[in-house]
């Protein structure tokens, strides 16, 4: 398919040959691409002509299938509306004309202007609400409209749209030429591929096979991949006497579960005593077994607090760029052949800033910024000694918060004497450097709100004690309401759930777990002391953690379980669900439909009597078989396992090859990406760079991390400054087309 073109009278008749660009993946990027491109048009002279194809397999431009308008309604964002936007904004260097702020609204912007069109209350949100998903891909569409109209206009422009699957990209002579499924061919001079996250081919991964083949055999489903699901699981067979397996328990099990119960009929309503409860349909299956190798799903995403335009972000006070180069200088080991920078070992290096940063943060939060100067110098003198190379004691990741936890103690003791009567706030300041009453009050306003704080307020004013206001409350945050309580633990935090050995007792834990963490949640990534550290570290220090990882600034081991365990971590901590999705999800724990009795290290075994599948977990003696299993994990990037042939293709050509962490000690680590040049060119096999091709995205993975994500306002979003090392490339090369030779 390929949409009627604009302006054609408009065009000259005689023209020069023109410029080919094609741009492989409708979706997201293609509209950040298509809104600069079209912003810089005027770039063309009166002479040259430009023809830009792009090609979306699903059709849906502007949104892709991740994305799309279609899709169920029971699948959000896991952003706030403010924080979503679809063009470059003043704060994006280089970003040259920017659009007036009427024509580059915010996902939030946009949705209350159709909401005042149409009255939908899907469309009535506010700034810190989570949109659904199929919003978002609503506005992705309407601006993928706007800009490709925009570069329409531009005489010398002509735009066509192909809903096509891209299958090869060929040389011939010194043009490419875009081979689709259908069998056509298009020739290019330049191709962008903005392709997004694929799936795994379970014909080419061992462990998918397996399954696959063992379910045909048993007369039941395997599904490798769950997405688009209104195709994918509503065409599974799913009934109500069927288990259904879910193979996950982040982001993707969380839109399983809600398309099969919520998006059957199933609807939710406020429970007496609080939260939510389930009401059935009749059309969901008999169960859902969730399981994933931390038995736990991802944790809620708590409020945000924090301004839309980056202000309130955590700045980092250990864990900072600095500090990660001043490690490379006097602990990094060698890199390998062609590695120009030392490597780092996450665990031994990296995580104990993460760990550090992360209790400073949850204390500041939990004492106010009273305690921030005596936390900090406590630590000061171990920290630096640990950047310069000085063995840390122990080797715990907690190895560098004694001297903190050390100052913690002394803060405790003061205000539970001071909270006691044992002593007046006047009598205690006299023994300390920080200020006794200013900390005392916010430390009761985090643990019991604003009420308790105004009456301890005036209670030390009249030198009352002030536990007479505190004794017998409840934190409403779920909170520890002793001044000793509410302590930091690495290890408490990533496993927050002990260790049970009897069957049924690990659903109750989790439970108990989800309800504190969704009181938490609600508090907020600002006010409690949990989420602040992990929305603060996590989330708004993410690009220091990525300087220590891209580019092979791990050893290739310390990268390979980087990405098996703290990819996780993050994602637990910090990517998960809106709190109003994690409340469905624990009604849903609630009324049985939803079981996670396997627990931790859950596994999958094939009943050789039939080939049905049976969830066993081995911490918690589960055993439970499944008549359909759905793999419910984002697979990474890697064009060997892909369900598309395009990348293995390119790799076919010698066009592209796989990146590569080599260190000095001759361990190879080949996460799956391609290598790609500064400028996200493809190396060929034998090592140049194809500037004709330019790759954006998740098939960068590897080389670079956490690369999946909307493009961000006010914030000069890596999404967008990508978009523009693109555009600086292309506007060159066609601007030489009509140099004077």
């Amino acid at each position: 398919m390929t949409t009627p073109q604009a302006d054609a009278a408009s065009r000259p008749a005689s023209a020069a040959e023109p410029y080919r660009l094609t741009v492989v993946g409708g979706g997201p990027r293609a509209t950040y691409v298509l809104e600069r491109l079209s912003a810089t048009i005027d770039r063309l002279s009166q002479e040259q002509r430009l023809e830009v194809r792009i090609f979306e397999r699903s059709g849906e431009f502007g949104a892709g299938q991740a994305h799309s308008p279609a899709q169920a309604r029971s699948s959000y964002l896991n952003r706030i509306a403010s924080q979503v936007s679809f063009a470059a904004d003043e704060t994006v260097s280089g970003a040259v004309p920017v659009r007036p702020a009427a024509q580059r609204p915010t996902l939030h912007e946009w949705c209350r202007q159709r909401f005042e069109e149409t009255g939908d209350p899907d469309f009535d949100l506010r700034p810190q609400d989570w949109p659904r998903r199929y919003v978002h891909g609503l506005a992705l569409r309407d601006m993928f409209e706007r800009f490709a109209a925009d570069l329409r206009r531009h005489p010398g422009v002509t735009l066509h749209l192909h809903r096509a699957e891209v299958t090869d990209l060929v040389p011939v002579g010194d043009l490419l030429e875009v081979a689709t499924a259908d069998g056509a061919r298009h020739p290019a001079d330049e191709v962008l591929l903005l392709t997004g996250h694929s799936h795994h081919d379970p014909a080419r991964s061992p462990a998918a096979r397996r399954l696959t083949e063992a379910a045909a055999c048993g007369g039941k489903r395997y599904l490798p991949h769950p997405y688009p699901m209104e195709t994918v699981l509503d065409g599974a067979g799913i009934g109500p006497r069927s288990v259904v397996g879910c193979g996950g328990m982040g982001l993707t099990a969380i839109d399983i579960v809600l398309h099969l119960t919520e998006g059957r009929g199933g609807r939710f309503d406020e429970a007496p005593g609080g939260g939510l409860a389930y009401r059935p349909s009749g059309a969901e299956p008999e169960a859902i077994v969730a399981f994933s190798p931390s038995g736990l799903f991802t944790f809620a995403r708590p409020d945000n607090h924090k301004p839309s335009d980056g202000r309130g972000d955590h700045r980092g006070t250990f864990l900072t760029k600095e500090a990660i180069h001043h490690l490379r200088q006097h602990v990094g080991a060698p890199a390998g052949s062609g590695g120009c920078r030392a490597q780092l070992d996450f665990d031994r290096d990296v995580l104990p800033l993460v760990v550090l940063e992360m209790a400073h943060l949850h204390y500041v939060t939990l004492f106010g910024p009273g305690t921030a100067l005596l936390l900090t110098q406590r630590v000061m003198p171990s920290y630096l000694a640990f950047l310069s190379g000085a063995p840390a004691t122990g080797e715990t990741p907690g190895r560098l918060t004694a001297a903190l936890e050390e100052a913690v103690d002394g803060i405790t003791a003061v205000l539970d004497s001071v909270l006691r009567g044992k002593q007046a706030v006047f009598t205690a300041q006299r023994l300390v450097s920080w200020p006794v009453r200013d900390v005392l009050l916010h430390w009761t306003r985090t643990v019991y709100g604003t009420t308790a704080q105004a009456e301890v307020h005036r209670h030390i004013d009249r030198s009352i004690p002030p536990h007479v206001v505190t004794d017998g409350l409840d934190s409403p945050w779920g909170l520890d309401p002793s001044p000793y309580g509410n302590r930091f633990d690495w290890e408490r935090a990533v496993r927050p759930v002990p260790a049970v050995s009897t069957p049924g007792k690990w659903p109750e834990h989790v439970a108990a777990f989800m309800a504190r963490d969704q009181l938490w949640a609600r508090q907020g990534n600002v006010h409690n002391p949990h989420k602040a550290a992990a929305d603060g570290v996590w989330r708004d220090l993410r690009s220091v953690i990525s300087c220590a990882v891209d580019d092979a600034g791990l050893t290739a081991a310390s990268q390979r379980d980087f990405l098996r365990r703290h990819v996780s971590h993050h994602n637990r901590l910090a990517n998960g669900a809106a709190p109003e999705i994690m409340a469905k999800i624990a009604a849903l724990m609630d009324c049985g439909l939803l079981d996670v009795g396997a627990g931790p290290d859950a596994r999958i075994r094939l009943d050789g009597g039939g080939g049905r599948a049976v969830v066993e977990g081995p911490r918690t003696g589960y055993a439970r078989p499944v008549d359909i299993l759905v793999e419910a994990r984002v697979h990474g990037f890697d064009p060997r396992l892909d369900a598309l042939p395009l990348y293995r293709n390119l790799m076919d050509h010698g066009l592209v090859r796989l990146w590569r962490n080599t260190s000095a000690d001759g361990e190879v680590f080949e996460p799956g990406g391609l290598d790609l040049s500064r400028d996200f060119h493809p190396l060929r096999r034998d090592g140049s760079t194809d500037p004709r091709i330019t790759i954006l995205g998740v098939p960068a993975e590897g080389a670079r991390s956490f690369l999946l994500s909307a493009l961000r306002p006010h914030v000069d979003h890596y999404v967008m400054r990508d978009t523009l090392v693109w555009l600086r490339g292309f506007w060159e090369t066609v601007g030489s087309r009509n140099a004077p030779s």
